[in-house]
């Protein structure tokens, strides 16, 4: 209900005693008082910009029109800071341990209250209600409880945003997130290692972020909620993936860490993109779980990703990114805030994006990306079912070290399920659940690999041409590739085409093309297989024995 009496001394008003329903329910569920404070629903782009200018510090608008926002001393997430409370209906599902910190009830009641009584000192919050999740039979009512309006219009952007029927609808939320990132966590109060948390509550569906103002904690929040939500109470898979649908409405999932390639290669202008970062897989199809996209900006080009670079316009949020004082003009390779300068907008802000997000095809690829710094692994091999549980859990890519500590060989990087810091469940069932999925729907799995061919980065070898990565994949949708004949790949015992289209064939075993001769190069494979060996000790034990045996061979 809108106020009345407005003056410069208070420019608040007085509110006439009719509360809305939202109103009403924050007051029941977490005494937020509507009488102490301006509660702005679902407010609109325009306004949000207002007030982000008007209150927030850092915040600008940029020569192309996105809103440019500070995340404060925080620019990333704090994976050493998610908590999951320690609860009876979840705490046999959940895989314990360094992913999942266990938070005793009481401290959570602590931290919520402590985020709440912050919250209640705001003169203005913001609440997002919006959806989770692009199939109606599974998606989920979210509502979001913030101070900044940089968090409500990141979260309208990246959440499926509700008709004006469905927000007259919308009623009592299925989860919710008090966000009062601007106020520490008591590193004092039992458990807490600083003065950041997030903590989510799966018995009260509630999530608390404390000591963070970074927005992805938000985004990340609800995918960790997914893990669980999705795969234990509705046996739909949740997946840290992208997905594009082909021409004849074949659909193509893609698993990756960053620099491997996924939003770049899914990004085909062939094809209509699904989602770029978090999915579904259901009895129905795939959908996408978000209304959005949250993209990489450092070094960003209108040649290098055309698609991401036209979509930061009006409603976009631009995140830690350096402007001309003067010209408002971005300079995207300018890391002197962080080198993750991000960038949130719709997802219809692509224009060959596929709306609703959301194919009731089941997918006929399965594409794990890996970037091979060692120059090792084939560019393509075709993967059993238990090798591809096995990779999926695995998860690996691998980088380049500083200079700094003195490192130059390449560094094996592992991230089970290619999300493990998202991860609810042991990744044994979510690898379990793909593979069961693939073998009912005759989905074909691939092991790509986009980094260097010849050798390794740190010996001068070259990364492997994009043109023939996109041959290769253009082969895999055609289903030519599935054609040809294959030679077994040793010690990772993976099946590598002889031949692909367009692509020349002494790439596609990097035994044959390798620099230094085979008994060096198999040198390299074993050092390799060992890496993968030692990280799947800490999974052995919720994996099946055939899955262990999909490994490297030493």
């Amino acid at each position: 209900m809108a106020a009345v009496n407005k003056t410069n001394l208070y420019p608040n008003g007085v509110k006439p005693n009719h509360p809305t329903q939202v109103e009403n329910q924050l007051l029941e569920v977490a005494h937020i008082d509507y009488n102490l404070l301006t509660i702005q629903h679902n407010p609109s782009v325009a306004a949000l910009y207002e007030d982000a200018l008007v209150y927030e510090s850092g915040s600008a608008i940029s020569s192309s029109g996105a809103l440019v926002a500070s995340s404060g001393l925080k620019t990333g997430r704090s994976p050493k800071d998610k908590r999951l409370v320690d609860e009876p209906t979840s705490t046999n599902d959940v895989w314990w341990g360094p992913v999942n910190t266990k938070l005793p009830v009481e401290v959570w009641r602590i931290n919520r209250e402590r985020a709440i009584d912050y919250l209640n000192t705001r003169s203005r919050l913001y609440v997002i209600d919006a959806f989770a999740g692009w199939d109606p039979k599974y998606r989920i009512k979210v509502r979001v409880v913030c101070a900044r309006a940089y968090h409500a219009l990141f979260m309208r952007n990246m959440l499926i945003r509700p008709s004006a029927e469905e927000l007259k609808s919308f009623g009592t939320p299925d989860f919710t997130i008090y966000n009062a990132g601007a106020f520490p966590a008591n590193r004092y109060t039992s458990g807490m290692t600083s003065s950041t948390t997030v903590d989510i509550n799966f018995q009260d569906h509630e999530m608390v972020i404390l000591g963070t103002e970074y927005a992805g904690e938000m985004k990340k929040g609800i995918l960790t909620v997914m893990f669980y939500l999705m795969p234990v109470k509705f046996n739909v898979l949740t997946l840290h993936s992208s997905a594009n649908e082909g021409p004849s409405g074949d659909v193509t999932l893609f698993f990756g860490l960053s620099g491997t390639g996924k939003t770049t290669l899914s990004a085909d202008p062939a094809r209509k993109l699904i989602g770029d970062d978090e999915h579904c897989w259901s009895d129905h199809g795939v959908f996408n779980i978000e209304g959005g996209c949250y993209a990489k900006c450092i070094d960003l080009s209108v040649e290098k990703e055309p698609d991401i670079f036209n979509a930061i316009r009006f409603g976009s949020i631009l995140e830690n990114v350096v402007f001309d004082p003067y010209t408002r003009e971005v300079d995207y390779a300018d890391a002197t805030l962080t080198e993750n300068t991000r960038c949130a907008y719709p997802i219809e802000y692509i224009p060959n994006a596929k709306i609703p997000c959301f194919s009731d095809n089941h997918p006929a690829n399965i594409v794990l990306l890996t970037c091979d710094a060692r120059g090792v692994l084939p560019p393509i091999s075709m993967l059993s079912n238990e090798q591809v549980m096995y990779h999926f859990i695995s998860g690996y890519t691998s980088k380049m070290a500083g200079t700094e500590d003195g490192i130059t060989e390449p560094l094996a990087t592992f991230s089970a399920c290619f999300g493990q810091p998202f991860l609810v469940l042991h990744p044994m069932r979510y690898a379990q659940m793909l593979s069961d999925k693939m073998t009912q729907h005759k989905a074909r799995a691939w092991l790509l690999n986009t980094g260097w061919t010849g050798k390794s980065a740190a010996r001068g070898g070259s990364r492997c041409p994009l043109k023939y990565t996109r041959a290769i994949l253009d082969a895999i949708h055609s289903g030519q590739l599935a054609k040809v004949e294959y030679e077994t790949f040793d010690v990772f015992g993976l099946q590598v085409p002889k031949t692909c289209p367009n692509v020349p064939p002494q790439i596609l075993n990097p035994a044959k093309s390798w620099a230094d001769g085979p008994a060096d190069f198999g040198l390299e494979v074993v050092k390799l297989a060992r890496l993968f060996a030692e990280n799947f000790e800490k999974y052995k034990a919720g994996c099946s024995k055939e899955v262990i045996a999909a490994g490297p061979s030493l």
